[in-house]
């Protein structure tokens, strides 16, 4: 489909949207009398008002643990990256690279089986690629993050076979301001990597429409870790990030129609990333990290330079809530967006790889009214993207010129997507019962890259021969052509998902949750296609479509290949009262879970790098995570919190690798007037439980605490100064669940001061 089609759908998309307030008050002029009009008051900042259009309608009425971080827990938790916002929850790890990458880990998994979403609609980065990629959020404008643990593929697809992230925001107004005119703005410096953070936001508003505006900056260097690593800071942890939104609204009585558009720019280092096995290339099962023949090292120049990713995101989202558009219905939802996605992977002088990502996507949501007793949501999405950049990691060396052919040419990947997803609950008393099922049509296509002419006399008679050896003019071209698409085929897949869940509201306080799903994820890009080196990771990677391509004697390349999960969710919940608690139990059987297997580890340069092929294979996840808490007074309360996953790689003499290991921990707060604080104890245990190319990870201890005294301004709104000490115990830590654990430990003792203020 092209650009231009693709946009017309978009605007097309717009204007009928803007004509959902007319249809209604027509209808309304013609049928029944309208509901009272929602107040279009203010939105306090930095909360949130979960609905049936968040992950769950509460979180206690959710089949699946569902935890909102909001307001000042969310602003003192705040990092640079999504991951080390999120790492600490019940449930949550940190997979990171340095400074400027981090990814969370749900229940041992992350991207690609966690899925990120900005306001209920799919982010779209690169992250699932590589753990060195950064999700394009910024932390510091968020309003607040919903956390699902558990499948919520029936909602967003396969990839939200483990859990889902809600990134709330403010970008798109959804009311007016009281007073017409609001904002906030907040200052901060850390003292562990001397951040420097600005952010500021405001929202105006006249008769029904409001505009916004917000940005971040934030600056760091690297951040320092305990003497015991080597040094007193980790090189190449640098990150830099500016991100911007503008948007506005037309809000009338029944919901409204909005878009914003934000710009991210991001810099920030690779620590432990070496080019030194940039040479290393294959020999059948045999990988060679050593220049010889045509197998040349591409880098050429000693390993000491800084490593790092320059990002630049811009996205497009059009947004609109409405009630009582239709009879029957009771809310439609409409979520549109597009994103031009592009970041360089730069060593010393040279630019060696450029991944870019450019999506359409589009999602409509219809809720009916009861109908015998079931409510439910009817949904359709549509996702196109043309994605490239993996396999390179020697774009800066120049053509030579007896070259032609499909050479030096990144291909694009292109996906098509469409879902349909149906979802209803009824209550029967005191059970709340939930069905949910999605379909998808997913294909992979690899145009053909574009054919370098020769352009030298030599190269040209070169052609010539070629042409005449395969049958005459162009054969040669059409050769290349075929042998190109046999090593990057076509992938087709259908996945299905469905759920049921049952919520018993045993009395007034405690509740007993059960979700039964089986859930179906298709290979993503990299775990079908890739063929070649990953600096990030130190390793040469082989995908399921290009196994024979290696060597004759392993399996035949696959592209058909599907997840499949059966998986149970047992929530128990209490709330009310001094004590509350929710404690999740789950169990994955997963049939063909795709991993990076380990053939051989190279050392010739001094540096491991392995082969890995990608593999399908049977697994299998449990585990137990929650959180108790008591208050000991209207002023104090005491919480307990911890995780733990178990698995097992059926068939397979082998453990899965980056299973984070169990934790436990203890969180005590403490309010009194305007001054509050808390202090927080955590104890991860080591990780012995190692893949093949692991080494096993010691236990470490964590103690942070907060303080924070609030201002009252008046009629302005309120400021709040705040001190937020990580890590006092100042321990050397190493995450298992990171690629780059041994090069990249936890950061050390940091105080980050700030000061809050809302008007």
């Amino acid at each position: 489909m092209s650009t231009i089609r693709r946009a017309a759908i978009l605007l097309a998309t717009a204007a009928i949207s803007a004509a959902i307030p007319a249809i209604a008050h027509a209808q309304q002029a013609e049928g029944e009398a309208p509901r009272p009009a929602r107040p279009r008051g203010e939105i306090p900042d930095r909360e949130i008002i979960v609905t049936a259009r968040s992950l769950a309608s509460d979180n206690t009425n959710s089949p699946l643990p569902v935890q909102i971080l909001a307001g000042d827990e969310l602003a003192h938790r705040r990092q640079g990256g999504l991951g080390e916002t999120l790492a600490g929850l019940p449930g949550v790890h940190l997979d990171s690279f340095g400074g400027g990458a981090s990814r969370p880990v749900i229940r041992g998994q992350t991207v690609p089986r966690i899925e990120i979403l900005s306001d209920g609609a799919n982010l779209f980065d690169v992250s699932s690629v590589s753990p060195d990629h950064a999700i394009t959020t910024d932390p510091l404008l968020l309003d607040a993050i919903e956390l699902q643990r558990g499948p919520a593929a029936v909602r967003y697809g396969g990839n939200a076979m483990n859990g889902a992230v809600n990134l709330i925001d403010s970008k798109v107004p959804k009311a007016i301001p009281a007073g017409g005119v609001s904002g906030a703005t907040e200052l901060r410096y850390g003292t562990g990597d001397q951040e420097r953070t600005l952010v500021g936001r405001v929202t105006a508003g006249v008769g029904q429409f409001a505009v916004h505006a917000e940005g971040a900056h934030r600056t760091a260097g690297n951040y320092n870790v305990p003497k015991s690593f080597g040094t007193d800071e980790l090189r190449d942890s640098f990150a830099d990030n500016t991100t911007y939104s503008l948007g506005a609204s037309w809000i009338p009585d029944k919901g409204y129609i909005g878009a914003a558009y934000t710009h991210m720019a991001s810099e920030y280092g690779l620590p432990g990333h070496s080019h030194q096995n940039g040479v290393c290339h294959t020999h059948g099962l045999d990988l060679h990290c050593e220049a010889h023949d045509q197998f040349d090292d591409p880098f050429g120049s000693s390993d000491d330079h800084t490593a790092f990713i320059r990002l630049r995101s811009e996205r497009a989202d059009l947004r609109a809530d409405y009630d009582d558009l239709l009879q029957g219905l009771s809310h439609i939802r409409l979520r549109g967006s597009y994103t031009d996605y592009r970041h360089d992977e730069i060593d010393g002088p040279a630019l060696f790889s450029r991944y870019t990502n450019q999506v359409w996507d589009g999602r409509l949501e219809l809720t009916h009214r009861p109908l015998f007793g079931f409510t439910g949501t009817l949904g359709v999405q549509y996702t196109h993207g043309t994605f490239s950049g993996i396999n390179v990691s020697d774009a800066h060396v120049p053509v030579a010129p007896n070259q032609f052919g499909y050479v030096r040419s990144t291909p694009d990947y292109i996906t098509r997507n469409i879902g349909i997803f149906l979802s209803e609950r009824r209550s029967f008393g005191n059970l709340d019962l939930e069905v949910a099922a999605r379909k998808d049509w997913r294909r992979i296509d690899i145009p053909l890259p574009q054919w370098l002419e020769p352009f030298t006399d030599d190269t040209r008679a070169i052609l010539v021969v070629l042409d005449n050896m395969y049958g005459g003019p162009g054969a040669y071209q059409r050769q290349m052509a075929t042998i190109f698409n046999r090593n990057n085929p076509p992938s087709r897949h259908n996945p299905f998902s469905a759920s049921f869940g049952a919520i018993w509201r045993i009395d007034d306080t405690y509740s007993l949750a059960l979700s039964l799903a089986r859930t179906e994820r298709p290979a993503g890009v990299r775990e079908l296609y890739a063929y070649g080196n990953n600096l990030a990771t130190n390793s040469y990677e082989i995908g399921l479509a290009n196994t024979r391509r290696l060597s004759s004697s392993l399996p035949l390349g696959r592209t058909d290949v599907m997840e499949t999960t059966q998986s149970l969710d047992l929530t128990l919940r209490k709330t009310g009262g001094p004590l509350e608690f929710e404690i999740g139990l789950f169990y994955q059987d997963i049939d063909d879970y795709i991993f990076a297997r380990l053939i051989e580890a190279e050392l010739e340069s001094g540096l491991q790098h392995n082969l890995l092929v990608y593999t399908a294979a049977d697994a299998r996840f449990a585990g137990v995570d929650g959180q108790i808490s008591y208050s000991l007074t209207p002023q104090s309360r005491l919480t307990l919190f911890g995780d733990y996953v178990d698995t097992r790689l059926k068939d397979q003499n082998d453990n899965l690798p980056r299973i984070p290991p169990g934790r436990l921990g203890a969180r005590y707060e403490h309010t009194a007037g305007p001054l509050s604080g808390d202090v927080e104890y955590t104890r991860t245990f080591a990780q012995n439980t190692i893949a093949s190319y692991e080494t096993c990870t010691p236990g470490y201890n964590l103690l942070n605490a907060t303080l924070s005294y609030r201002v009252n301004m008046g009629n302005t709104g309120p400021a709040e100064i705040y001190l937020r000490a990580t890590n006092l115990l100042n321990e050397l830590a190493f995450v298992h669940t990171s690629f780059v654990k041994n090069q990249s430990p936890m950061r050390g003792r940091s105080v980050a001061v700030g000061m809050r203020y809302s008007w």
